[in-house]
This record gives structure tokens, sequence and C-alpha cells, in this order.
């Protein structure tokens, strides 16, 4: 592992970046500015090198211009209803940062969440490969939530070419947790274009429509006969403008899977290949959930690495996850940690060639 500046936030710190090279090239750079996946260089069928996510060059542009970039997500992914939710008899209100068709609610942690804060650092070795294990200390009250929470998440190589996410996390109090990555995936190369022609497929034969908002019904719908369903491989721009009421609030996909492995253990939920490349990336998970977001709110505006413009769904993200709002909603599987458990959760995205 190598490490090197990555560039000065504007309190004077410096962030750093680590690279984590594999016997195959296969290589990821990750920043300790909040655990950022920067660079993730895959092969595509004839062994050439791409970075196939999106990013910036330096850490100066991640806090007011990134959405969330390949950043860790806490305390708690995704949406919360109107920034409130309620634990015994005391309500708690947090930072409502986000506001889809003009209803407001908490998303990704707040104002200040994980993506945004500077982890502390060091290196590790997970199965005989060396790995990062990033910490960091979430006060009680921040952002709103309860307990101070411990949080680290070790990021390593495996020998099949994977990046492998293993999370975990402590409190003092009871509090939701909910923690993910959010790398943008290009898999014909960060920049080139928009992910319309990659093919999707989804082990997930329901998932949760929405509210206006973005707020989930609470409901758990198959996806069958509807464009929904990537039960079997499906290339995103078939159906992402179809006439169907969850298309038009999600402005395209932006919706929670609801995977059918059950048992917490590991297991494949998400494959997406790009035809061109030949590149494909299996997303392994012990979560219950996934989010598939086809970078539907890039507007073509942001300038990345080395000087890329970053189309409108230039990107797409299969954020592995409890469900959006499931702490209040008390049908989705829980995301409440009390004090004296211990919240763990792996994903590995893992890519091969066709």
């Amino acid at each position: 592992m190598t490490t090197r500046s990555f560039g000065k936030l504007s309190d004077g710190r410096t962030a750093r970046l680590f690279s984590l090279t594999s016997a195959s090239g296969f290589q990821a750079e990750i920043s300790d500015f909040g655990g950022t996946v920067v660079r993730l260089f895959a092969p595509d069928r004839t062994g050439r090198l791409a970075d196939v996510v999106l990013g910036f060059d330096s850490v100066e542009r991640y806090p007011a211009e990134s959405p969330y970039f390949g950043a860790i997500i806490g305390r708690v992914g995704n949406r919360i209803a109107g920034g409130k939710f309620s634990l015994g008899a005391k309500t708690y209100s947090l930072v409502t940062n986000n506001a889809p068709d003009g209803i407001p609610c908490h998303l990704h942690g707040g104002n200040v969440g994980f993506d945004k804060v500077l982890w502390s650092a060091e290196p590790a070795t997970i199965a005989g490969q060396t790995a990062l294990r990033l910490r960091y200390t979430s006060a009680d009250g921040e952002e709103g939530y309860p307990g101070e929470l411990s949080a680290e998440v070790t990021y390593s190589l495996t020998p099949e070419q994977g990046l492998r996410i293993d999370y975990k996390a402590t409190t003092d109090q009871s509090t939701p947790v909910n923690l993910t990555n959010h790398s943008y995936f290009n898999l014909a190369g960060a920049g080139q274009g928009d992910v319309l022609d990659h093919e999707i497929t989804l082990r997930a034969s329901r998932f949760t429509p929405v509210h206006p908002g973005l707020i989930p019904t609470g409901d758990r719908a198959p996806v069958a006969g509807t464009p929904f369903d990537f039960t079997s491989s499906h290339r995103i721009g078939a159906r992402i403008g179809a006439a169907h009421e969850q298309l038009r609030l999600g402005a395209g996909y932006d919706h929670n899977w609801v995977l059918d492995s059950t048992d917490g253990q590991l297991a494949l939920a998400a494959t997406a290949y790009e035809p061109v490349s030949g590149r494909v990336l299996e997303v392994l998970t012990t979560e219950p959930g996934i989010q598939f977001y086809t970078g539907n709110f890039l507007t073509g505006s942001l300038t990345g690495k080395l000087g890329a413009t970053y189309a409108h769904r230039g990107g797409l993200c299969l954020e592995t996850q409890h469900f959006p709002d499931s702490v209040n909603q008390p049908s989705f599987p829980s995301t409440l940690l009390h004090p004296g458990q211990t919240y763990r959760s792996t994903t590995v995205y893992k890519f091969s060639s066709a």
C-alpha cells in the first residue's frame, strides 16, 4: 500500500490517498476524506485497465461539489421522512438537507455526514491481503442523532479482483445505523458517456415503491410485469423512459430493491455488464436491500478526473443497504443499533470480463 497527499481541506488539514494494488494490476485508490473510493482500475476483455468510478482529482472539490462520489455514507444512508424518528417516548429531529418534489427529508447523514469527515486511517491485513482500516467517532447529537457511534470501515482487495468493504459500528445509546458506499460506476470508463447501454441484473423479485418525496410507501411490490423487473438482464436505457409513475417520481431509477437473499450471508445481489469493454461488475452483500440509482441528477455540468465531463446518467450506483426510512417503517428490517450490540455488514464489488 502506498500513500500520498490528496490536497488540503478548508481548515488546513491534509487529506491522504491510499493505493491498494493486486498482483494482476487491479487497483483501488481511497481517501481518508469520507472514506472515498477515488479511483478503481479494472480490466476489460483485452486486459486493458480503466478507471471505472466517477470522482475528482483532489480533495478540495469534494466538500462542495461531490454528489457523494465514492463516499462512505452514514450515520444513516438514504432518506428519513421529514428528518424525524422516535425512540420510545422521544422524537429526534435531524437535519433536512434534501427536498424531492419540495418535500423535505434527511438524506445520507445530513449536511456533514460521514462522506464529509476526515477518518483516521491505518494499514491492516484481511485474509492475508493488505487492507486499509478507517475509523470515525460520531459524537452524540451529531446531525441530530442520539449516542456516540464508533464506526470502522475496512477496504481490502480480494484475490478475485474484488474490492471488499467491511463495516462495523458500536454505540453507547440506541440509534439508527445504515452504512453504505456511494460509488458511481461507468464500466466503459469514468467520463465515457452515459450508462444507458449497461445491462443490469438484480436478484430481487420485489422493490419498495415510493411516495412523492421518494419516501417508501411501506409496500414491497412485485417487479414482475414492470420496468423494475431486472430478474433477468436488461439494458438500462430500454425502459427508463417508460410511462410509469415510479420512474417519474425518481426521474429514472432511484429505488430500493428487496433482495431475494434474506439470511444475512454474503450473496450475489446485482450484476452490471458493459458490452463494448466487456467489463462485468458483480455486487455481493450481506444486506437485505440495494439502491439502484442511474445518475438522474447528474446534469452534465461537472468536470471530473483528468478533465472529463460527467454526462447526465454518466454513472450508476448500486448501494447495498437496509431499506430507506426503516426507522419509521415497522414492517422493514430494523436499522436500530443498541448498546452492547455490534453492527456488521460486508459488500464486495467484484470485476471480471466477458
